[in-house]
């Protein structure tokens, strides 16, 4: 049986009225793991009250929420406990946000998870062919249907979210986006306002504090990723400053250094929601003490710091 923090934190899901804990377990990687081994990781995550669980249609090739599909078939009750989101949109080659293929793919994702309804379901990617009014017809049919009861994005930035938020008759309630102390771009242009480095150029649009600005949840992806999935950082000769900062803080704290990397991301105000990527039982019950840990206003700066950023 996991191991209990002392506490698991829960933030609302934009406004929506969904409540989910500060942590997500993402299903990208679960394609390869067997019935049992599966079953085993969801009963951790739920152990540890993590009880919403994100898909894509293009994880595994959809293989991952067949898997997952048939473990809600063998377990009947679990539906109504946990949150099941999914995406669209990447396709071979090209993105497609089309009326057409969201409603294809939604189908198709609703089969494959054996379920009668997503609780969320993301546009993956900004598709920039889109028309917000067919994404809106769409989403209208999803909504009337009941196979759908909330929208969010990933990946886009202020600009995108305003032009689709126009024409949708319900509020995009996520922003799923990539974040963590090795990759700091939503939190950079804001550091480094007036300045003329590199990390002062806006690539975003100020996203971060768009959503904070319009209630929509930010929930960070890799968040032990750096660069584009070039890899982990924890333990990486790439970052020996990094860790040398985490693995004291964690020492101190009788934690992992994982669990630091995720807490410092659940310490920024913006109350984000932090999607693990691991498959491990055992790595889950650590990054889950992440809920418990209370860093200062100096341990977070020295962790950005130590990822390479200098203040201004």
């Amino acid at each position: 049986m996991a191991k209990r923090g002392k506490r698991m934190k829960y933030i609302d899901i934009g406004e929506s009225g969904l409540k989910a804990p500060v942590l997500g377990l993402g299903c990208m990687r679960i394609s390869d793991m067997g019935a049992q081994e599966l079953s085993a990781l969801v009963n951790t995550c739920m152990e540890l009250k993590i009880n919403l669980f994100d898909h894509a249609d293009i994880y595994g090739g959809g293989s991952c929420e067949e898997i997952f599909g048939e473990f809600l078939t063998g377990n009947p009750g679990i539906r109504e406990k946990i949150i099941i989101q999914s995406k669209c949109g990447i396709r071979k080659g090209f993105f497609d946000l089309s009326k057409e293929y969201i409603l294809e793919s939604a189908e198709a994702i609703l089969k494959r998870l054996k379920t009668d309804y997503m609780d969320v379901f993301f546009l993956h990617r900004p598709d920039t062919l889109m028309e917000p009014d067919e994404i809106a017809e769409a989403f209208d049919a999803l909504l009337k249907s009941g196979k759908v009861r909330h929208f969010g994005v990933s990946n886009m930035n202020p600009a995108q979210i305003t032009f689709l938020q126009e024409a949708l008759g319900q509020k995009i309630i996520v922003n799923q986006l990539q974040f963590g102390a090795a990759h700091t771009g939503i939190i950079d242009t804001g550091i480094y306002a007036n300045m003329t480095v590199p990390q002062s150029v806006d690539h975003d649009g100020n996203t971060l504090e768009f959503c904070r600005r319009k209630n929509i949840t930010i929930q960070a992806w890799s968040p032990l990723q750096y660069g584009f999935f070039e890899g982990n950082f924890l333990g990486s000769e790439k970052h020996p400053e990094l860790n040398a900062s985490l693995n004291r803080i964690a020492s101190e704290k009788s934690v992992t250094a994982g669990a630091v990397a995720i807490a410092w991301i659940l310490r920024h105000p913006a109350k984000m929601q932090v999607i693990l990527g691991s498959t491990k039982s055992a790595r889950i019950e650590e990054m889950a003490k992440a809920a418990d840990i209370e860093l200062s206003r100096e341990e977070w700066y020295e962790i950005y710091q130590a990822a390479g950023n200098n203040l201004p």
